[in-house]
């Protein structure tokens, strides 16, 4: 009986001590997370408009969480591979992925996605806004808004529309474009922003809807006709572009919203370290105002949260799925 006491005594102890060094091991994880490099997932090419707004903020980020933030990019089917490879990481808090509306389109868009963008993932912030401009190659014959909706509608199928790929932004907003005025434009898929930019600037294709971030230097530079902007109201960088919606088409709306994700099961510390660097980082004056020139908006404060991204999240996943399944254009 003695013998029975002492020993459990012992080993009461001892799992004692292995407790308080768990939860010691844990609390100082917490306290040194991170300890190497983190890998923020891109799921475009580099220099796109996704891409460049991602180094800038990795690159500030770095500062605040004194480890790399390193951009990967992971290209295909409309972001598809990129989310799905973070979906499968290892939920350790070094893989995060920044991706646009795709998220919340690729339910629709793919039949047999091998992930759920609503329950596959934890939630870290939405990041920015994004306009989108409706840009044609520079000799297109009308000259507004108002005479290029009549051409569409009067040339159908013989007025090509480039994108970036089913599932990109620029897809959809070609997609909500061609509902919204009933034409029959031809919608023609590049493997990526730049090709697809590359062709209207060299005259092959008619016009492109695509992210200020993006189409900006060609504006400025005129190297493109600029026929509006796709905001409910126009945008500080571009005052006196009118929005479609004030030239013909009441209610269109069309904004390339960014938000983080990790795999699920991504420890709570690094989620909340990782946000509270990604709002330094927004909140960084150089960072801020290299995202303003290029007509992006950071989101309001409430949005720079989990909850914010997830209700957001939700509410495009409903709204985009009728649109595409009316389209009719899958990618599988």
């Amino acid at each position: 009986m003695k013998f029975t006491k002492t020993l459990f005594s012992s080993i009461t102890k001892q799992f004692g001590l292995i407790t308080i060094g768990a939860v010691c091991a844990v609390s100082a994880s917490a306290q040194t997370y991170p300890t190497k490099a983190i890998t923020l997932v891109v799921p475009f090419a580099a220099g796109g408009p996704t891409d460049v707004p991602a180094r800038l903020i990795a690159n500030s980020m770095s500062k605040t969480l004194g480890q790399p933030v390193v951009v990967e990019n992971k290209l295909g089917a409309g972001g598809t591979i990129a989310a799905n490879y973070v979906a499968k990481a290892a939920p350790d808090g070094y893989t995060f992925l920044i991706h646009h509306n795709g998220m919340g389109t690729a339910p629709a868009l793919y039949r047999k996605l091998p992930y759920n963008p609503l329950t596959d993932f934890e939630y870290v912030s939405q990041v920015m806004d994004v306009p989108m401009t409706l840009i044609a190659r520079k000799d297109m014959p009308a000259k507004d808004f108002k005479e290029l909706a009549a051409y569409m509608k009067a040339n159908g199928d013989k007025v090509n529309i480039a994108h970036a790929g089913l599932g990109a932004v620029s897809h959809l907003c070609s997609v909500l474009l061609r509902q919204a005025l009933g034409a029959d434009a031809t919608t023609i898929p590049y493997s990526g922003t730049a090709p697809a930019m590359n062709a209207l600037l060299g005259g092959q294709v008619d016009l492109l809807c695509d992210q200020t971030t993006s189409t900006t230097p060609h504006i400025k530079a005129g190297a493109v006709k600029l026929y509006g902007v796709t905001t409910t109201s126009r945008i500080k960088t571009m005052p006196d572009t009118p929005t479609l919606a004030e030239q013909g088409l009441p209610g269109f709306q069309m904004v390339v919203w960014h938000g983080v994700y990790a795999p699920k099961g991504t420890p709570k510390i690094a989620i909340e370290k990782f946000g509270q660097a990604l709002r330094v980082a927004l909140k960084d004056p150089a960072v801020a105002g290299k995202l303003t020139d290029a007509g992006a908006m950071i989101v309001s404060d409430d949005k720079l949260t989990p909850a914010g991204l997830q209700t957001w999240l939700e509410k495009e996943t409903l709204r985009y799925g009728p649109v595409i399944k009316s389209a009719g254009q899958f990618a599988d």
